[in-house]
């Protein structure tokens, strides 16, 4: 008896949920390279799309306290125009740069740059950017703020012009992603994060 034809299946797209996160990929910087998001490792791809404290994250993986260690931070005026901050040339920023690392191992987790509009780093925000041993996330929760994240881009950036603090601590390339948070609907901070990869 015959068969009747069955029709071709339709093939099922590869879910890939970062596709909704990240708004600006294209974006991406020259230089940093596309990254297959379903080929990380599971915590990768939750170091990409987490929105959430960074340090806090990672404290619950390792099972171990991340100290966020200050490699410089600097009071400055913008040579040209930030884009996703919607800032000019000219206006007032904190510029910080940060490594993440384990309290007892010493493992190194990331290394964050931060851009942060001067106009809302006020001055208990700045005292606390001084002193706060967990990072941006906590400054932010401790001021009280109201805040949304916006995730710009990710990819793989082999590494050229790493401080020495830190390629002394990871000499290979690195998972990197970009985002902005709002407050009060307008960008207020740039945040980038180099994770080992």
């Amino acid at each position: 008896m015959n068969q009747p034809d069955r029709p071709a299946a339709t093939p099922v797209p590869a879910f890939d949920p970062a596709c909704a996160v990240f708004t600006a990929q294209s974006a991406r910087p020259a230089g940093v390279e596309a990254v297959d998001f379903a080929a990380l490792e599971p915590m990768q791809r939750c170091l990409l799309v987490i929105d959430g404290t960074v340090t806090q994250f990672l404290e619950a993986w390792t099972l171990e306290p991340v100290t966020v260690r200050v490699l410089a931070q600097s009071d400055e005026h913008l040579a040209a125009g930030e884009p996703w901050l919607a800032l000019p040339p000219g206006a007032g920023v904190v510029r910080r740069s940060v490594v993440l690392e384990g309290a007892r191992t010493g493992r190194f987790h990331a290394w964050a740059e931060s851009l942060i509009a001067a106009e809302w780093a006020t001055a208990d925000v700045r005292t606390a950017l001084g002193r706060e041993p967990g990072g941006l996330g906590r400054v932010l929760i401790g001021a009280g703020a109201e805040t949304r994240r916006e995730c710009l881009w990710f990819g793989c950036d082999p590494g050229a012009g790493v401080p020495a603090a830190v390629r002394a601590a990871w000499r290979g390339p690195f998972l990197v992603r970009s985002y902005r948070v709002l407050a009060g609907g307008r960008p207020v901070m740039l945040i980038t994060e180099r994770f080992p990869l």
